[in-house]
């Protein structure tokens, strides 16, 4: 794959908002991970650094108390979409307020015609959903917060 085919590819995952790409083709292997920080490795040669970033970004404010701290996420361990109950009409596998064990299904995430059902990791009450049913989503994104029982 030349630099051109992967400028394309890279484009076009952006524009499509993949969070997370891998590709082998002839013993070679590309991954692309977006929003995630990544150590890189020192250039082979100075020609081939990328052009320097525009001016560095103003210092953060100051942080302020997280109200989702000590909440457990549930998130996407695939990319799909996103259904809060089992079929069309039924009732929610869970709702804000409701108290969940480890190993209770919270959704199903679809992908590529599978259900793929995502279950608690903690128990806990569910405080809020973060997405909405029939929603797309992420690798990794945020599904529910869940407060989990002391």
């Amino acid at each position: 794959m030349d630099f051109d085919a992967i400028r394309k590819l890279i484009d076009t995952l952006i524009e499509k908002q993949v969070a997370e790409f891998e590709l082998e083709e002839e013993g070679r292997r590309i991954v692309i991970k977006r929003g995630v920080p990544v150590a890189m490795a020192a250039p082979s040669s100075p020609a081939s650094l990328a052009p320097a970033a525009g001016p560095a970004a103003p210092a953060p404010a100051a942080p302020t108390a997280d109200p989702d701290a000590g909440l457990v996420k549930i998130t996407s361990p695939i990319v799909g979409t996103y259904y809060e109950s089992p079929s069309p009409g039924s009732p929610e596998f869970v709702r804000p307020g409701d108290q969940v064990e480890v190993g209770q299904v919270l959704c199903i995430i679809e992908a590529m015609k599978l259900m793929n059902e995502i279950e608690a990791e903690a128990p806990g009450e569910v405080v809020r959903k973060l997405v909405t049913n029939g929603q797309p989503v992420e690798f990794g994104q945020a599904l529910l917060l869940i407060r989990p029982r002391s």
